[in-house]
């Protein structure tokens, strides 16, 4: 299966200054339906990088392809797969909703009786079903939010590139805005590139992660199976006699540490499941008091890939506990 995003050993100079220095990576599977996030502090590259696969910047060196096509030799057909929602506000601010979203619909190749049809279902589609016939100069800053995204997804595209899509956002227009992205791959198969400095919104709807920093890549991954091949932290608190609890730790390859009687600090190896333990604790006949754990969220990845957080050391930092009473 051909690839969504391929770029090898991108550069780019604006004027004398390199932004992107050699960057190397493959992002999704065409025709999957998943969202890659972008991620970088201030001046990594991430804008130059959306402005180079959508032809605005030539390559200095390297080359960047969209679904096979490459993005400065074969612009026009690029451009006729992809959908683009700008960060900052690029309305023609005294034609209504339904007329701009149907000139954008015709730009992108629609014919015009679609593009009429489309920006219509489409504008219903985002909740501005009713406000279609006003000036798009005359609206809040989340329905601007909104018609962005309509005139990116009205000619169906196999790719829609997402440069801060929640700014601004009020936390229920928010909430509607990320239901819409997953929708998008879920129903319609889009792929999303999801450019966004909340790492929230990131790690709800994304798959896979690219990091930026200095323009060059500092972390790329399956944002799933980032998840899951963290190391776990545990607080595992029981009563009984647990003096056989390292060694059946250690039979699973799981190391702890008696902080206390009865109170274990435990590092969860990758494929060990937290089930394991209650297993050894029935096994051990050990009445467990409390349990809490933690993976590495985005944020913490994030801050490690740019230099900001030292890696992890084995010791628990868990959330609020929660009590789980009874005996295995």
């Amino acid at each position: 299966m051909s690839t969504v995003v391929e770029i090898e050993n991108l550069r780019v100079w604006l004027g004398r200054r390199e932004i992107l220095k050699g960057i190397t990576c493959r992002l999704g599977v065409a025709g999957a339906g998943k969202a890659i996030g972008l991620l970088g502090p201030n001046g990594a590259g991430k804008s130059t990088l959306i402005q180079t696969l959508l032809g605005f910047h030539a390559p200095s060196a390297g080359r960047a392809r969209i679904l096979g096509f490459d993005c400065h030799t074969q612009a026009r057909e690029v451009k006729a797969r992809i959908g683009y929602m700008p960060e900052n506000d690029s309305f023609i601010g005294n034609m209504t909703a339904v007329s701009f979203i149907r000139f954008m619909a015709e730009i992108s190749g629609l014919p015009a009786a679609a593009a009429l049809e489309k920006a219509h279902e489409v504008l219903f589609h985002v909740g501005l079903g009713e406000a279609r016939y006003r000036q798009v100069g005359t609206y809040s800053l989340g329905m601007k939010q909104m018609a962005k995204l309509a005139q990116a997804i009205v000619h169906g595209p196999e790719l829609v590139i997402l440069d801060e899509p929640t700014n601004g956002l009020d936390p229920a227009a928010r909430r509607k805005m990320l239901d819409l992205i997953k929708e998008m791959k879920a129903q319609h198969g889009m792929n999303v590139l999801l450019c966004s400095h909340l790492l929230n919104d990131v790690e709800e709807v994304c798959d896979e992660v690219l990091i930026l920093k200095d323009g060059q890549v500092v972390h790329q991954s399956d944002l799933e199976a980032e998840r899951r091949s963290n190391r776990r932290f545990v607080q595992f608190e029981v009563s009984g006699d647990d003096r056989g609890l390292l060694e059946a730790l250690r039979a699973v390859n799981a190391e702890g540490v008696s902080e206390a009687p009865g109170q274990w600090r435990i590092v969860l190896p990758t494929g060990v499941e937290m089930s394991a333990l209650w297993r050894i604790a029935a096994s051990q006949n050990l009445k467990v008091k409390r349990l809490t754990h933690r993976r590495d969220t985005l944020e913490e990845i994030f801050l490690k890939a740019v230099g900001h957080l030292a890696p992890a050391q084995p010791q628990p930092a868990a959330p609020p506990e929660v009590p789980v009473h009874g005996r295995l």
